[in-house]
């Protein structure tokens, strides 16, 4: 006859365990082995402490060249300062902010000469992809991304910066992931976690941002066309006001190129 057993209630104190069997006696692997317990809060509340720096850097709240320390940003945050020094630990392994010995972090400010390499190896990266996808991919593929690009549109009307980065990350993805190449789509992720994001002016719809959603739709709709020389010419238009500066920027910095 099968038996069944009581479950412990979430959060309650777990009874003693059962004694052990007598040598030689066959025992059910359930019997004996207590329920594994369930994962540190702590790792849910780095996440959150992540996100909202995240945020916090999208919408210019966190001021690229300032210097924050984790005690300071963990009493604004409600938590202690372990999470928020793990989570701009990694923020720093992404190159968004840099350790700064016995201060804190500082937010990274990009030169003229940062983003026109960002902005040239996002070029060099997406735009051939792209269009090899959009010379194999069917309809619903793009259908499928149509969403995404509409979504940076209403971030962009509400000048919400940080749901914009959010949307606009979850854009470029889509349109890479169709390649199945996941250390790729990996790669141009962090180049664009790197790119200088826009001034911002909050709570109003930013004209840069706005035109971007824009490429989004329009880039959308070649592909579904497979007007393929509409499509480079949108994404290159997109990517590409930092990378045509470079000659420029790398003459202006030539000699005086920022050290870590």
């Amino acid at each position: 006859m099968e038996q069944t057993r009581a479950e412990t209630p979430i959060g309650a104190r777990p009874g003693p365990l059962p004694a052990s069997p007598a040598r030689g006696a066959h025992v059910l692997a359930d019997d004996v082995l207590p329920v594994p317990p369930r994962l540190p809060r702590r790792h849910s509340v780095r996440g959150q402490v992540l996100a909202a720096l995240r945020r916090a850097l999208a919408t210019g709240e966190l001021e690229p060249g300032r210097v924050y320390s984790a005690p300071a940003l963990a009493e604004a945050h409600g938590v202690s300062p372990t999470p928020v020094r793990e989570a701009m630990q990694q923020l720093a392994g992404e190159g968004l902010v840099e350790t700064v010995p016995n201060r804190g972090f500082r937010v990274v400010e990009h030169s003229p000469r940062d983003a026109a390499e960002l902005a040239e190896i996002r070029l060099l990266l997406e735009v051939p992809v792209v269009l090899r996808l959009g010379a194999t991919q069917g309809r619903r593929t793009w259908e499928a991304v149509r969403p995404l690009a509409e979504r940076t549109v209403t971030a962009a009307a509400r000048g919400d910066r940080a749901a914009y980065a959010e949307a606009d990350r979850d854009f470029h993805r889509a349109l890479l992931e169709p390649a199945g190449n996941r250390r790729l789509v990996e790669f141009a992720e962090d180049v664009h976690r790197r790119a200088p994001a826009p001034p911002v002016t909050r709570g109003a719809p930013t004209p840069g941002l706005v035109s971007a959603a824009a490429e989004h739709v329009a880039l959308v709709e070649a592909l579904l066309a497979r007007d393929l020389s509409a499509a480079e010419r949108i994404l290159r238009a997109h990517l590409a006001p930092h990378a045509a500066a470079a000659p420029a920027a790398w003459a202006g910095t030539a000699g005086s190129v920022r050290s870590g």
